[in-house]
């Protein structure tokens, strides 16, 4: 990323350009990114191409003022961080489904980030409802977030009592005592994830073919998140309320003045597979 790219970057965020890279400057990113940047799967009902390369990254985070998903996001921030002097390295990890079935390797990508004052912490930008503020990467006890409490812990044996299938210094992202998913301690480039997107935004089995959502942080805490036509705007103190879009009009002006994204036409549901 060049100067220009940055300061484009952190003016989409709303913050000014930091002077060194301390722990305190990465919690304010997160959490502008989370407000500002929302967690999407558009681009897979639109029939839109995802990239995984830097500038495709930027075009579309930046340039276009859309979001994305996991790798699209903790892609984009973890460029714009490493230009900011973090020493940033991508993780591999595989989200715990049902009865604890881990998915697809590089089913998640997520961020290992050192500071300059001192230690290294796990960002992650891109899963939804997630931690507000990066998590201490080497502890191992309670973190408490206003998403909730989050713990790092060893790996333990798979539903078989065996540890097959991934290593020993794998790490279970735990949030309010449900593990999240299973992380990778091994460096990772941008191209390893390239499969993974892939699948996610064609197989039948993904859940990001399957439904639409948009979903972002809001300034008081909360999260909005339009589902297809359904809105759903949750407090900081966990009360809800959800309503039904009646006209493409509303839905289209939700998108644009919820979540900053300017789009042409209602984006639909479409098939595994078949042209946007």
């Amino acid at each position: 990323m060049d100067s220009v790219e940055v300061d484009a970057y952190l003016r989409r965020l709303g913050v000014e350009h930091p002077a060194w890279p301390t722990v305190d400057v990465l919690r304010e990113l997160h959490l502008r990114h989370l407000q500002t940047v929302p967690f999407e799967n558009l681009s897979v009902h639109r029939g839109e191409e995802i990239v995984l390369e830097e500038k495709r990254l930027l075009d579309k985070v930046v340039g276009a003022g859309r979001g994305g998903f996991c790798y699209e996001l903790n892609g984009a921030f973890g460029a714009l961080l490493g230009a900011l002097g973090f020493d940033v390295t991508l993780l591999a990890a595989r989200v715990h489904g049902p009865e604890g079935k881990l998915g697809i390797p590089y089913d998640h990508m997520a961020l290992k980030v050192r500071t300059v004052d001192g230690g290294t912490w796990l960002a992650d930008v891109g899963f939804g409802a997630h931690s507000h503020h990066p998590l201490a990467f080497e502890a191992r006890g309670e973190q408490k977030d206003p998403a909730g409490v989050f713990r790092i812990v060893e790996a333990g044996p798979d539903a078989a009592g065996v540890r097959g299938g991934h290593d020993a210094a794998d790490l279970d992202v735990v949030m309010d005592g449900r593990p999240e998913y299973r992380l990778e301690r091994r460096p990772r480039v941008l191209g390893d994830f390239v499969a993974g997107a892939w699948w996610h935004s064609t197989s039948p089995a993904s859940h990001f073919t399957q439904s639409l959502v948009c979903s972002r942080v809001t300034e008081e805490g909360g999260r909005i998140t339009l589902s297809g036509r359904t809105f759903k705007a949750t407090a900081a103190d966990g009360t809800r309320e959800e309503w039904e879009l009646g006209t493409d009009e509303e839905v289209l002006g939700v998108y644009r003045e919820r979540f900053g994204i300017e789009l042409d036409r209602v984006p639909t549901v479409r098939e595994p597979g078949r042209a946007g």
